[in-house]
């Protein structure tokens, strides 16, 4: 499966429940069609007529998302473009290369269609009610990648970008060097990972942009790890991070497969999920801060390991569910939130608009950078071993205004080590001063949380005796619990 440009999502609401979600229980999409229980039941295999149903609804789904319209995603050739803490400038081939290598390499996760059913439910799919797990899974999978490659990996087979352009915004001032050419990139619907030529349409003598990939994605034992992670993630009921296993975790929560979860929620979820894959992630944590604070000495003891398996520091991912704003965004965050977008740290946002998750992974000038989720692709079984990578990595990137986003997110972060989780505390405090409003986004305090008797939804163990809450968080805690969803997005 061909990876494709994302666009726009549109919603029914419908009673004020989330719109994508799926009908009752009784009656509800899945992978082939939409059926009775009773008639899953009864019957081993669905009749063409469901099978045609679909094919039908697949198609709808994506011409409904968006998908299937011809956009284009215009960067400014001047200001600079964050992504993943790195900065970059379209005003050289190599840059625009540069981008497009790092872009690419980051881990696309969508809906998925016809994986095997979900325990309690005849849903085989994701589709209208998945985006904020799909968005939860690029943000662990960003924190895993990080962890497990090399600092300058990048996909050896990832696609040229498709459906950008970097020639609108284009200065024209003569004051730019002769002979530099900028590529302008058009849509490629019809075959999205084809290896065009960026100069063979109407661009002639533009030179094609460079291709060399560094030396350490080609290595055989590197790319299984990337191979590996990907698998993680699979549509399996054995993948530790799969939908299957976040949807029986959810469970914990009061959720079920087919319910609209919130970011904080998806927060706890991932946490559980690597707590308890512990063969393969033994010297990796997931913290989850409580009511927006993130206590120094409880990741402390999260992560210096004493287990004989694995001894000493375990790395971390923070995840902090927060809230920046009431019915909508507060602008007084957006400088903050750009500060953090810049930290090497940070791994992402997930969030989105409001009834429709994304995964912020950089910004240029007023707008965000995005993955989105919302594009059901068939499901891939990851158990092969040379499984295709290629819907699992995405060429188009888009961008949404900052006014946009929700206020309702999960901010994510990772240290490989104890000094990087100092520097980390230190670099992150710094980029929470850039608010404009009294009180910061979230803190870190020295000591140890309190779980609220919910020690099940904390970053670790709990130690009431020596609970510490700043100040500006004391009315906060009366209106909200460490497990409040905030909102529906």
């Amino acid at each position: 499966m061909n990876s494709v440009s994302p666009s726009a999502v549109q919603y029914i609401v419908s009673g004020g429940a989330h719109e994508d979600k799926p009908p009752p229980q009784s009656k509800r999409l899945i992978g082939h069609g939409s059926v009775t229980d009773d008639i899953k039941e009864s019957s081993g295999e669905l009749d063409e007529v469901d099978r045609l149903k679909a094919k039908f609804m697949s198609a709808w789904n994506n011409v409904k998302y968006g998908w299937a319209v011809k956009s284009k995603t215009a960067f400014n050739a001047t200001s600079p473009l964050i992504l993943m803490g790195q900065s970059y400038v379209f005003n050289t081939e190599d840059e625009v290369e540069r981008f497009r290598q790092m872009f690419v390499s980051c881990v696309w996760l969508t809906y998925r269609r016809e994986f095997p059913q979900l325990e309690g439910s005849a849903l085989t799919t994701d589709c209208g009610w998945g985006c904020m797990l799909r968005s939860g899974q690029m943000l662990l999978a960003q924190g895993l990648m990080r962890h497990f490659m090399p600092p300058d990996w990048r996909w050896a087979d990832c696609h040229p970008l498709s459906d950008v352009d970097f020639e609108v915004l284009r200065p024209s001032s003569p004051s730019r060097p002769a002979g530099m050419s900028l590529p302008s990139f058009t849509s490629s619907w019809s075959s999205p990972v084809a290896q065009r030529n960026p100069s063979s349409s109407s661009n002639e003598g533009q030179k094609p942009v460079p291709r060399q990939q560094p030396s350490v994605s080609r290595h055989p034992q590197v790319e299984a790890v990337h191979r590996k992670v990907v698998s993680w993630f699979g549509d399996q009921p054995s993948a530790p991070f799969g939908v299957h296993q976040l949807v029986e975790l959810g469970k914990e929560s009061g959720k079920k497969a087919g319910d609209w979860y919130g970011p904080s929620v998806v927060a706890h979820m991932l946490r559980k999920a690597v707590a308890k894959t512990k063969r393969e992630l033994l010297n990796v944590a997931v913290y989850v801060a409580q009511d927006c604070t993130i206590y120094k000495e409880d990741v402390m003891q999260l992560c210096d390991s004493v287990e004989s398996s694995c001894p000493g520091w375990k790395s971390v991912i923070i995840l902090v569910p927060v809230r920046l704003g009431g019915d909508s965004l507060n602008p007084s965050y957006i400088e903050c939130v750009k500060s953090i977008l810049r930290l090497k740290c940070c791994i992402g946002i997930i969030g989105g608009k409001p009834k429709h998750s994304l995964f912020f992974i950089g910004f240029q000038d007023e707008q965000l950078v995005y993955l989105d989720p919302h594009y059901c692709q068939p499901v891939v079984d990851v158990t092969q071993g040379n499984f295709s990578l290629e819907s699992f990595h995405c060429n188009s990137p888009r961008k949404m205004n900052f006014s946009r986003m929700d206020p309702s997110c999960t901010i994510g972060f990772y240290a490989r080590t104890k000094n990087d989780f100092e520097c980390l505390c230190s670099a992150v405090s710094d980029a929470l001063s850039s608010s404009k409003e009294k009180y910061p986004i979230f803190t870190f305090v020295e000591g140890r949380g309190q779980n609220y008797g919910l020690e099940e939804h904390s970053g670790g163990p709990v130690d009431s005796t020596s609970h510490i809450l700043p100040f500006n968080r004391q009315s906060r805690s009366k209106r909200r619990g460490s497990t409040d969803e905030f909102v529906l997005l």
